[in-house]
């Protein structure tokens, strides 16, 4: 009963924050970062919330328990944590129209189908390896939505249509150095959970580990191309959105394909 007041209180505050986002994009003229500190200050509150709700369901005396779930969950909790950490330095709190509201439906989704316990034991390097590579998908994602973003603002302009809340956004250049900026933390990231997971597994080509693997080294091999194109030939505007939005499909299939099979649809 606590843990799903908890919940719906964290729920409640997530939505209010992306709401206010949204009536801030909506108002002309758009207010200043005075209101924008009171709205992240609310997802804050939420974020803290979520924390206390998620850490027991996660930890347990066996180790880490990251089913589906708790792992997007978690990693929901990250990317929130990721935008609320940068937003109050850059001008990126409008994703969290989306991140906000996203944290919000993994709460519902871990009040509704709360995780079985798990009976096996993690190792230190095993948890360095997962905080690693959840951390690389939670900073991925926010460039995949900065990108979303972007395209959003690149037609509107490229229609003349400067109009709403593209007036709000900051320009087109900034947008995409930010973009650019998000992708090199979470490429930096993914190759290091890439290491850990070859120094810290026995074997990463296993049969229940390949797709991820194989996966994952796709993922990693579209950033890579990308942020050469990026140095090499001055990639941006569309081409650089194809390849981001490509890139984190590679990873979310990596992650989530077979956990959502398994355990959501097959009940194992």
């Amino acid at each position: 009963m606590t843990s799903s007041i908890t919940g719906l209180l964290s729920i409640a505050l997530y939505l209010l924050a992306s709401g206010l986002l949204v009536a801030r994009l909506a108002r002309r003229p758009v207010e200043g970062r005075g209101g924008c500190t009171r709205i992240l200050l609310i997802a804050t509150a939420a974020l803290v919330i979520h924390a206390t709700l998620l850490y027991p369901a996660i930890l347990s005396g066996s180790g880490l328990n990251l089913g589906f779930v708790n792992a997007a969950s978690l990693i929901a909790l990250l990317t929130t944590a990721l935008l609320l950490i940068a937003a109050f330095r850059e001008p990126v709190e409008n994703l969290g129209i989306v991140v906000f509201a996203v944290a919000a439906a993994s709460i519902a989704l871990l009040l509704l189908y709360p995780a079985r316990p798990t009976g096996s034991s993690t190792s230190w390097q095993l948890d360095t390896h997962i905080l690693i590579s959840l951390l690389a998908y939670s900073i991925l994602g926010l460039a995949v939505l900065q990108a979303l973003l972007l395209a959003i603002q690149e037609r509107h302009l490229h229609n003349r249509q400067p109009g709403g809340f593209i007036r709000a956004l900051p320009p087109l250049q900034t947008m995409e150095t930010l973009m650019f900026e998000m992708i090199g933390v979470g490429f930096a990231l993914l190759t290091l959970a890439l290491l850990t997971g070859v120094l810290f597994l026995e074997d990463i080509f296993a049969q229940h580990l390949v797709h991820k693997t194989v996966l994952s080294i796709g993922a990693w091999l579209v950033f890579a191309i990308l942020l050469w194109g990026r140095w090499r030939f001055g990639w941006r505007g569309r081409t650089a959105i194809r390849w981001t939005v490509g890139g984190f499909v590679f990873l979310m299939l990596a992650y989530f394909g077979s956990k959502l099979v398994l355990e959501l649809i097959l009940g194992r």
